[in-house]
């Protein structure tokens, strides 16, 4: 299971992101992750992200910090279920959330606060939410595909996201790190 690396000798972060960790989905993913997915080489856990690429990490400050937890506070914790697996074309696998409208919410209200940070740098028109299982430039496609076979009959799986992380690292092993936890608030419309 892949665990943020507390602080120190860590190489100095390149990257940021706003993610909402999913903890219940590691038992189900650990494994498959460990072997398909370079996030989990590189210590991020099970998450749907929410904004990424985010700030440079050297911009990283209370005001920073502020402006991304007034973005998300009027959205509030929410029950979800990891349906089943899908693909992105033949490359990555993985989990669909539903309701997704919540993740969509979060991506939207954190890039309104921060409009020169698109998500994925702007390269999709239509941000889908979803944790990542695996992609190709780890795995062969019958890796991906066993993976795939062994999570659909395990499907689905419920949990409550209830905070988001802002999190920094590289592309070094163990380097991504938690800089601050946003919890979400209770009882909610937008879970409805």
């Amino acid at each position: 299971m892949a665990h943020l690396t507390p602080v120190h000798d860590l190489p100095t972060p390149t990257q940021t992101a706003v993610i909402a960790p999913v903890p219940a989905a590691e038992p189900l993913v650990a494994e498959h992750r460990r072997h398909l997915d370079p996030a989990d080489a590189w210590g991020v856990p099970a998450h749907v992200t929410v904004l990424f690429p985010f700030v440079e990490p050297a911009a990283v400050n209370e005001h920073v910090i502020t402006t991304l937890a007034s973005a998300v506070a009027p959205i509030h914790s929410f029950d979800c279920c990891f349906v089943r697996t899908r693909w992105f074309g033949h490359d990555v696998l993985w989990l669909e959330p539903r309701p997704d409208r919540p993740f969509r919410l979060l991506t939207t209200a954190v890039w309104d606060a921060f409009p020169s940070n698109p998500p994925y740098g702007g390269a999709h028109d239509d941000v889908v939410p979803h944790l990542t299982v695996g992609e190709r430039r780890l795995a062969d496609a019958p890796a991906l595909e066993a993976a795939d076979r062994d999570l659909r009959p395990r499907l689905p799986l419920s949990t409550s996201i209830d905070r988001l992380l802002l999190v920094a690292g590289t592309d070094a092993p163990g380097s991504w790190r938690v800089l601050h936890e946003l919890p979400l608030g209770a009882d909610s419309a937008t879970s409805r």
